[in-house]
Formats: C-alpha cells, sequence, structure tokens
C-alpha cells in the first residue's frame, strides 16, 4: 500500500523526488504518512481537501482486499 501512495502523490506534485511515505503498521491497522516538499502541499490536498479526500479513498478501497483498516495522513 506504501507504493501505490507514493505513486499516486508522484503523479501530482512537481518534485516526486521529494515524496516520503512513512508506514506504520499494525494489527489490524495501517497509518500511512505522506510527507511532500512544501511548494507541493497544495496539489496533494487540494480545494478544500478535495484531493486529499480522493486519496483517502483509493487508499481505503486497497486496504478493503488486505482486510485491515488504513489512515492518510499528510505531514508538513
Amino acid at each position: 500500500m506504501k507504493e501505490l501512495l507514493e505513486t499516486i502523490a508522484r503523479a501530482l506534485v512537481d518534485c516526486p523526488e521529494d515524496v516520503y511515505v512513512n508506514e506504520v503498521e499494525g494489527e489490524k491497522s495501517v497509518i500511512l504518512e505522506l510527507k511532500v516538499s512544501k511548494d507541493d502541499m497544495g496539489k496533494v490536498i487540494g480545494k478544500q481537501g478535495r484531493i486529499a479526500k480522493a486519496i483517502r479513498t483509493v487508499m481505503k478501497a486497497a486496504a478493503v482486499k488486505e482486510n485491515k483498516r488504513v489512515s492518510v495522513e499528510i505531514l508538513q
């Protein structure tokens, strides 16, 4: 799932080399921490958080296949 989030984020930003995803795995849940450059923050969040919400929706759909819960946090 980490790779999926990295692929999505790299497609959205201007500086794909600055994309960093940290995966914290629990028993039934996964927390993915997404870090991008300061200039690309708006591109990942989107107007009124629409892109961030869409990313979270895609990640939740992918997590259902693995029978886990996922949480995506966008760090500054």
